[in-house]
């Protein structure tokens, strides 16, 4: 028989090392390990609204993700903060009028609170330190709009976070994907709560922590969030979410805000009111 060459008989004594260390790093790392890590987001709200189906879709593509990092997300549905808090959440996505948020943030000053239905331009001025909102403020839609007449006058389009015939940036897919789970057409509040959702779950995989104090500093400093819409949005200084609009006319996406041309590099801040009350 044809002896094999020693080259192949045997791994090097590096390759036999490196082996060897790979797998001691495989079977003490989070994806290999017995009990995933539970993470707790909370949700105040309505339990047959459209934020509540978003957040769910969200919390299924966490885990998706989740399953390979060690991690297990949940949906709690919690009656007020204090709930929340008793939970051990990591954060509370919230669809609730704007008088009720004030109080419900400062009731847990160390949990992420995340409004995800309050278009208020006031909440946006009072910039309350753990207060999030992924649901676009009434500036940021009469600004987009401002921006649009000036190219389209006449135009009677709305300016919307989400719309159920977005297509670019993995946009159908995020739809079908919804639509398929909860037998409705994503909206504004479903696109809100599942982005809160999310942006959360993805920066507790990208922080290996699920605590809320590292999670509240993340996402006012550190957060990069596409949100399928194609850029890296982010959390302004008054809890606002950064974030393209779409400009959507008898059913139709004619385009999206910052418009090209009127708003200067596409700059987010374009939109909406960014500094907070003195």
């Amino acid at each position: 028989m044809k002896s094999i060459p020693t080259t192949f008989q045997a791994p090097s004594r590096w390759l036999t090392h490196l082996f060897i260390v790979l797998l001691a790093t495989l079977a003490t790392s989070p994806t290999w390990a017995a009990t995933p890590v539970t993470v707790r987001i909370a949700f105040i709200g309505p339990a047959d609204g459209d934020a509540h189906a978003g957040a769910q879709q969200g919390i299924k593509e966490a885990n998706a993700q989740g399953k390979f990092l060690g991690l297990a997300y949940q949906l709690v549905a919690s009656a007020d903060i204090g709930a929340a808090r008793a939970a051990k959440a990591s954060a509370v996505v919230v669809d609730a009028d704007a008088a009720a948020l004030p109080a419900i943030a400062a009731a847990a000053p160390e949990l992420p609170v995340l409004n995800v239905r309050a278009e208020d331009d006031a909440l946006r001025t009072q910039c309350v330190g753990n207060l999030f909102h992924t649901i676009p403020s009434q500036a940021m839609r009469s600004d987009a709009l401002a921006q649009w007449h000036k190219k389209q006058p006449g135009s009677q389009a709305t300016a919307q976070a989400w719309h159920a015939s977005a297509e670019l940036y993995a946009g159908s897919q995020l739809n079908k994907r919804y639509s398929d789970a909860s037998g409705r057409a994503m909206n504004d509040q479903a696109w809100a709560a599942w982005a809160a959702v999310k942006l959360v779950s993805d920066t507790v995989a990208r922080l290996h922590t699920s605590e809320p104090v590292g999670l509240l500093g993340a996402l006012r400093k550190d957060l990069a969030f596409d949100g399928q819409k194609g850029v890296d949005m982010s959390f302004r200084d008054n809890g606002q979410l950064r974030q393209p609009l779409l400009l959507v006319e008898n059913g139709k996406i004619v385009g999206e805000a910052p418009v090209r041309g009127i708003a200067p590099n596409g700059d987010l801040d374009s939109l909406g009111n960014t500094a907070c009350a003195k």
